[in-house]
Parts: structure tokens; sequence; C-alpha cells
């Protein structure tokens, strides 16, 4: 993905307000958001002056939130050149990439215990919408929204805390990484047929076939995205 080096051309963003939620994370929001939309992409510097004039905060506020966002695997810090969009190297990403298998196909297991009927429909119907999406269009950032619809699903139905923290913190830092793979062409459509499978398996509460399923969904996920790495490290 192409980078620009001006935040201002890449991302706008309104001044933030007095709301209820303290200013520090108000701006943790705002920029991870922007990170996980792509509006600023990964390996762009987050410039501290030009974050500080575009929201309107303080230093102290801004190097607040980079330090979160650092410890979420958003940014990385770089002595000399300062904070930019984390970019996952090789390696980083095939160690992403298995953790995430191990993490969802657990998921899975726990939603095949413990939904009830009525999150299962819940579950189909993303899947439902996932198709439309990918009918309708070709747009990555909305083809994510509506796979990120049923993994909200899958986590609410699996009902443990922990696993949700472990698994959101793995999503958004393999995100970059899944926008690569779902850019395959007829990728998308491979998506559904994949995850329908993973669907029927726990509607007949198959938790052992429905946790393959998902793993074998991760790692062809995982196949275009990093052979895309490896391309990319090699012309270095």
């Amino acid at each position: 993905m192409a980078t620009t080096n001006s935040l201002a051309e890449s991302w706008t963003a309104e001044p933030m307000g007095r709301v209820a939620a303290p200013l520090r994370e108000q701006v943790i929001a705002a920029l991870r958001q922007a990170i996980m939309e792509f509006q600023l992409k990964p390996g762009q510097r987050l410039v501290e002056r030009e974050l500080i004039e575009q929201l309107g905060v303080s230093r102290t506020t801004i190097r607040e939130a980079i330090r979160e966002l650092a410890s979420e695997g958003l940014v990385t810090v770089v002595p000399q050149r300062g904070a930019m969009v984390s970019a996952p190297s090789l390696e980083e990403a095939i160690d992403l990439y298995e953790v995430r298998a191990a993490l969802e196909s657990l998921v899975v297991e726990h939603f095949v215990g413990r939904a009830t009927d009525d999150e299962v429909e819940k579950l189909i119907a993303t899947i439902d919408n996932l198709e439309a999406v990918t009918n309708r269009t070709d747009d990555i950032r909305e083809t994510l929204a509506a796979k990120d619809r049923f993994y909200a699903v899958l986590i609410a139905g699996a009902k443990s805390a922990a696993l949700q923290q472990l698994l959101e913190g793995i999503q958004a830092r393999v995100q970059v990484l899944r926008a690569t793979s779902l850019s395959e062409a007829g990728r998308s459509h491979e998506v559904v047929t994949e995850l329908r499978a993973v669907v029927e398996a726990i509607k007949d509460r198959n938790g052992g076939l429905a946790s393959q399923l998902t793993a074998a969904h991760v790692r062809k996920a995982s196949i275009t995205a990093l052979h895309t790495l490896r391309e990319a490290e090699a012309t270095r």
C-alpha cells in the first residue's frame, strides 16, 4: 500500500471534543480507528506536531496515546525517527497467524458449547450479510467490516472475556494482513464459502469439525498475505 508522509493528506480528523470519555481515550480511539480503516497506512510516520495541530490536544496527550497504541502493536516507535504505523515483518506475520488460528479455533469450540440457538441464527445472518457485501462491492474496508460482524457475534456467543481480549488484540495487529489476503482476486468469495462451512458445523454442534475448519480458513488466509510479505522482503 502506498503511503504519504503528510497526515493531512491521508487523514482528516476533527479536534477532540470535551465529552464524557477522557481526552486521552478519545485520541487513542481516533488514532486506532484511523489505523484500522487504513486512513493511516502501515509504515506511515505519526508526526507529533501534525497530530497536535489536527486533534487540538497537548503533546503529553499525544505521547500517552502513542505509548498505548505501541503496547497494542499498532504503532512502532523507532529511536531517532519517532512513531509510525506498524507494518509486521514476515516473521511476525507467521507468528500472528499461528496464534490467530489457535485462538479462533478455541473461540469456535466455546461458541458451539455455549451459544444459544438465537446466537447461531445471528451468526448465519452475518454470513448472509458478508456474501451480500462481497457480491455488491470490491471495497476491502466494507468486506472487513462485514467480516468483523461475524467475529463480534462469534465472540459474544463464546462467552469468554479472556478469549475476547486476546483475539481482539490479534485482530487489530493482523488487520493489514487481512486486507492483503482479501485483495486477491476471488478471495472474498472463498471466505464466504469457508465461513459457511464453519457455521454449518456449528449448527450441527460439531465443535471438533468447526474448530478444524476455522484453523483451515486462517491458514488459507495466511497464504496470500505471507506470499506478499515474502516478495516485499525479497526486493529490499
